[in-house]
This record gives C-alpha cells, structure tokens and sequence, in this order.
C-alpha cells in the first residue's frame, strides 16, 4: 500500500516542476537579444576605453594622436580609465537596447504591419535608437569626465551628476538633437547592411569560422559608420563639453567649429582615422560577442 500510495504522488510532484521551470526558461529566450547585447557591450568598453580617451581629445581639441597620448601620459595611469562607469552603464544599457527592442519591434511591426521587410526593419531600427537617447545624460557626463578643463571641478560620476543638477534636467539633454540622428540612421544602416555583409563572406564551416565573419561583419559596418558620423560626434561632443549657459543649435557649433579648423573639411575629421580603426576592434567584438552568446543561450 505504501509503495503504491508513493508511486501515485510521484507524477504531479514532476508535472509541477516542469510547469516552474517552462516560464523561466521562456523568460530567458524572450530576453537573450538584451542579455547579449549587455554582455557583448561590457566586453567592448573594458577593451577599447584608453582608445576612446584619445579619440575624444582629438574630437575636442582638434590635435594630433601624438598629442593626445601625451596628454594622458601627463594624466597618469590613474587618470586612464577615469570616467569609465558612465560609458559602461551608457553601452551596457543602449547596445541591449539596440539589439533588444530592435528584434522585438522588428516582430511586432512584421505581425500587425502589412508593409515590406525593409520598411519595417528601418522603422524599427529608428525607434530602437531613439529610445537609445534616453540614456544620453550618461553620454554627457562622460564627456565631462573625459575633458580634463574640469578635472579640477569633480572627480566621479557622482559629482559630475550632481554639477549639473543646478542647471535643470535640460542640461542632462545638452546635445540630444545629434544623437537622435546618429542613433537613428546608423541603427537603419547596421541592421540593414549587416546580412548582406556576411552573406558576401566566406562560407563559415567552424564555429571559429563563424567568430571571424561576425568580427570582420561587425568591424566593417561600424568603421563605415563610425567614419560617415565622425563629424556629427565632433559636434556633439563640443556641445557637450559646455556646463551651463546658452543651448547652441546644431547647425550654430558646427558653423563654429568650421571656422576655428579653417574651413577645411580634412581637419573636421582630425583623429577619424583613430575612429575609423577603433570602430573596427570595437563593433567586430560587439557583433562576435553578440552572435556568439546568441547561439550559446
């Protein structure tokens, strides 16, 4: 009786568990695409950062890479990754973001929309990098962070945070009108151009294979894109790079920063090159590490 009474309780005891454990493992398919993007972000900035710095200095004050290394020699190692956490919580979140609600509403758009797969792509690809732009008060502390004019001013996040407070929450927003374009076109031209990239690349046979076509995929998109928006970035990073006073237009810092370089459209682009190569490493570890974890989750 007590073995037949046991064997009679063992079924619901294991239907049970299969009924928690189904919901859970929905939950993470439905979140990968985030997880992925997250995990492949925070992987590019531990790397690339000390690129960044020097690029940064070269977008604000228009000189050489050489002078630009000697400034954060200057710096110290102490210095070199200082003001890390905002791009790291920046990159985490947008680039999950990205690659979250891109597939996301690229689904819903497919399901409700009658309209062809590109059009729904690119309408997705915008809304995705518009809602990027919510987080660009991270964006703007960074740059902050990364202009030594205010080193003396704060030292953390925290205190670059708390500087701007006093100016009102527009001053979070300083530069918000570039990084809408930016985030919204690059976005359409990434998703868009990036399966028909690597369709053009050698058949993968391996799984290292595949590693290297999404490295080289990934690398070449974001170097195109990195170099075509470079002069947006000059822009925004100068806009960003004020506390307080007048918001300047777009098109009123460009005409101003046109002139200071001469009016000469090669020194617009000073440290492109620098970009050009940054963007390579960073966007061919982004999109490896993305596919990567996409296939082992």
């Amino acid at each position: 009786m007590m073995d037949s009474e046991a064997h009679e309780k063992r079924p619901p005891i294991l239907t049970s568990s299969k009924q928690d454990i189904s919901p859970h493992i929905t939950n993470v398919g439905e979140m990968k695409h985030y997880l992925c993007g997250c995990c492949a972000a925070f992987n590019n900035v531990a790397i690339t950062f000390p690129i960044q710095k020097v690029l940064f200095r070269q977008q604000l004050y228009g000189i050489k890479t050489r002078d630009a290394v000697l400034q954060l020699r200057r710096d110290g190692f102490r210095n070199l990754y200082r003001g890390i956490l905002p791009p790291l919580m920046q990159k985490t979140t947008t680039l999950a973001l990205m690659f979250g609600l891109y597939e996301d509403l690229s689904c819903l758009l497919r399901r409700h929309v009658s309209a062809p797969e590109f059009a729904t792509s690119g309408v997705a690809a915008v809304l995705a990098g518009t809602t990027e732009a919510i987080f660009t008060p991270l964006e703007r502390v960074q740059t902050l962070l990364q202009d030594h004019k205010h080193h003396d001013k704060f030292t953390n996040t925290y205190q670059a945070f708390k500087a701007l407070k006093c100016h009102g929450i527009g001053e979070y927003y300083r530069g918000l009108v570039p990084i809408l374009f930016r985030n919204g076109l690059s976005n359409v031209l990434f998703f868009g151009l990036r399966g028909p990239i690597k369709e053009h690349l050698p058949t993968a046979t391996t799984h290292s294979a595949h590693l290297v076509n999404d490295f080289i995929c990934g690398g070449l998109l974001g170097a195109m894109l990195g170099f075509l928006f470079f002069p947006i970035n000059v822009v925004k990073t100068r806009i960003q790079s004020q506390i307080g006073g007048e918001f300047q237009s777009f098109p009123k810092v460009f005409q101003k920063i046109w002139l200071e370089r001469d009016r000469k459209l090669i020194n617009l682009f000073r440290g492109a090159h620098l970009n050009y190569h940054r963007s390579l490493i960073s966007w061919g570890i982004i999109n490896a590490t993305y596919e990567f974890l996409l296939k082992v989750i």
